[in-house]
C-alpha cells in the first residue's frame, strides 16, 4: 500500500469537489481530488443539469418546427425526429465540459486519484482503485464533496430499464408511447417536458397538492397552467404505493385511485446525501437523521480538519450552491476572505416556460408575520417577450413594506433563468425595489419586466 502526502485532499470531483480542487490550486495548495468515475463533473455534467438541459433545448427545436415556427412566416415540411443524434449532440457537449475540468486539472496540477475514497482517521483517506489496489493519501484537511444520488419511494423498485431515475430518462432508446413521472419536481418537470415535446404521453403524478415544492405558490400555479395547456396531465395528492412491470407496461399503484399504467416510469422524487462507505465513523462524525453531514459556518465537521460541501450537507440541492459553497470553504482554508449567502442561491426549472426564483416566497413571509409589498409585471405587455413569442408569464417583485428592501424575486416565463441573475445580484447587494427600478433597463429586453415588477412595489409601473 503506497502512501502521499498533499495539503488537501477532496473526496468526489462533482460541482463542489472539482471547483473546490481549482481554486485550492490556485491558491498554492498541493490539492488531490479522488473520483471514481471515469470522467469528471459529477452528476451535473455526466448525467444531470447538462444533459437535460442539451435534451431540453434539441426537443423544444423539433417542437417548434412541428408548427411554432408558422406564426413566424416559416413553413416547413413534417420534421423527422433522430433521437440517436439528439442523444449524440448531448453526449458531445457533455464529453467538451469534462475533458475541459480534466484540462483544468493538469494546468493547475491537480493530483486525481481513480476510485472510492473513505477516511481512514485522522488526516488519512484511503483510495480504492478499480483493481482492489489501495493507496493511503495523508493531509491536513479533508474536503467531503460526494454529492447526492437519486431518493427511492418506498414500494416501488427501479429496474435501470422501464422503472427508472432520471440518469435512465436521459438516455431512453426510442420515446416512449407514456411515461409516468413520479415526483413534479424540477427533474420531473424537465424530463417529462422534453418526452412530451418529442411525442409521449406525461402524467404527473405527485404527493403534494402542488407542483415545485418550495417555489413561490403564485408562481407555481400559474406554470402548472402553461403545463396542462401543453398537454401534461397531473394527479395531485396522489401518494403512489407501488410499481410493476407487466408485459409491455408498467402499473402503478396510487392510493385511494384506480391503477394507472404507461410504457416507462421516472421516478424523480427528489436526491439523498451519498455518504455510504465514507468512513466517517473513524473521525467519530454521524450523519443526521436525514443522512446529512452537520457542519458549521466554516464547512468544517465535528472533526477537526474534516470539511463538507455541496448536497452532501444539505440545503439547496443545486449545482452552483455546491460551487460557490466549495469555492467559499477552500478560501478560508487559505487565509482568504470569503463569504457564501445560502439564502441567495436561486433555483430555475428549465421547462417552457422557466421558472426561478432567489430569496423568500410570499408564503414564507406571510408565515413569519414580515410587511411586504408585492410587485408583478406580466410578459404579454413586453416587447421582446411578444417579438420572440413567448409572452406567457410574469414577473413577481417582493420587498419589504417599511425599509422597501428585496425580499424575493420569483419568475415564470421565457428566459426567467437568465433573468433571475440581476435580481440575485440586487438582493446580495441590500438593494430595494426603487434601486432595481430606477436602472436603466435596455429596450427592448425581457428584463424590462423584471424592472416593471420592481416599480409595482413601490409606486405605478409606467405600463401598468
Amino acid at each position: 500500500m503506497s502512501e502521499r502526502t498533499h495539503d488537501l485532499v477532496i473526496i468526489g470531483a462533482g460541482p463542489a469537489g472539482y471547483a473546490a480542487a481549482l481554486r485550492a490550486a490556485q491558491l498554492g495548495l498541493d490539492t488531490a481530488c479522488i473520483e471514481r468515475e471515469e470522467r469528471l463533473g459529477g452528476t451535473c455534467l455526466r448525467v444531470g443539469c447538462i444533459p437535460s438541459k442539451a435534451l431540453l433545448e434539441s426537443s423544444e427545436k423539433f417542437h417548434e418546427a412541428q408548427g411554432a415556427l408558422a406564426a413566424h412566416g416559416v413553413k416547413v415540411a413534417r420534421p423527422k425526429l433522430d433521437l440517436k443524434a439528439m442523444h449524440g449532440r448531448k453526449d458531445e457537449i457533455v464529453t467538451a465540459l469534462t475533458d475541459g475540468i480534466a484540462g483544468l486539472f493538469q494546468k493547475l496540477r491537480v493530483t486525481r486519484y481513480a476510485g472510492d475514497g473513505r477516511l481512514d482517521g485522522p488526516g488519512r483517506v484511503v483510495v480504492t482503485g478499480a483493481d482492489g489496489a489501495e493507496t493511503v493519501l495523508k493531509a491536513g484537511k479533508v474536503l467531503i464533496a460526494t454529492g447526492s444520488e437519486p431518493a427511492d419511494l418506498p414500494g416501488v423498485t427501479r429496474d435501470g430499464d422501464r422503472i427508472g431515475d432520471s440518469t435512465t430518462a436521459l438516455a431512453y432508446p426510442a420515446v416512449p408511447e407514456s411515461l409516468i413521472v413520479i415526483g413534479a419536481g424540477a427533474i420531473g418537470l424537465e424530463l417529462g417536458s422534453v418526452w412530451s415535446r418529442l411525442g409521449a404521453k406525461i402524467t404527473v403524478l405527485e404527493y403534494l397538492d402542488r407542483i415545485l415544492p418550495g417555489t413561490d405558490a403564485e408562481i407555481a400555479r400559474t406554470a402548472l397552467r402553461f403545463f396542462k395547456d401543453q398537454g401534461l396531465e397531473f394527479v395531485l395528492k396522489a401518494k403512489v404505493t407501488g410499481a410493476e412491470v407487466q408485459g409491455k407496461q408498467v402499473r402503478v399503484d396510487v392510493e385511494g385511485r384506480e391503477p394507472l399504467t404507461a410504457a416507462r416510469v421516472l421516478v424523480a422524487v427528489g436526491r439523498r446525501p451519498h455518504t455510504a462507505g465514507l468512513g466517517l465513523e473513524s473521525v467519530g462524525v454521524a450523519t443526521d437523521r436525514r443522512g446529512f453531514i452537520p457542519v458549521n459556518g466554516s464547512c468544517e465537521t465535528s472533526a477537526a480538519g474534516v470539511f463538507a460541501v455541496g448536497d452532501v450537507i444539505g440545503g439547496a440541492m443545486l449545482a452552483h450552491k455546491a460551487t460557490d459553497e466549495a469555492v467559499a470553504c477552500v478560501e478560508r482554508l487559505a487565509g482568504k476572505a470569503a463569504a457564501f449567502d445560502p439564502a441567495l442561491v436561486p433555483a430555475i426549472c428549465y421547462t417552457d416556460p422557466e421558472v426561478a426564483g432567489v430569496g423568500r416566497t410570499e408564503e414564507d413571509l406571510k408565515a413569519d408575520g414580515v410587511p411586504y409589498r408585492k410587485g408583478v409585471a406580466p410578459f404579454r405587455a413586453n416587447g421582446r417577450a411578444l417579438a420572440l413569442g413567448h409572452a406567457d408569464g410574469r414577473v413577481k417583485v417582493l420587498a419589504h413594506k417599511e425599509t422597501d428592501r428585496l425580499l424575493g424575486v420569483h419568475i415564470v416565463g421565457p428566459r426567467a433563468g437568465d433573468l433571475i441573475a440581476e435580481a440575485a445580484a440586487a438582493m446580495a447587494y441590500g438593494a430595494s425595489s426603487e434601486d432595481l427600478a430606477r436602472v436603466c433597463h435596455a429596450h427592448p429586453t425581457l428584463s424590462e419586466v423584471l424592472r416593471e415588477a420592481a416599480q409595482a412595489c413601490y409606486d405605478t409601473p409606467l405600463h401598468g
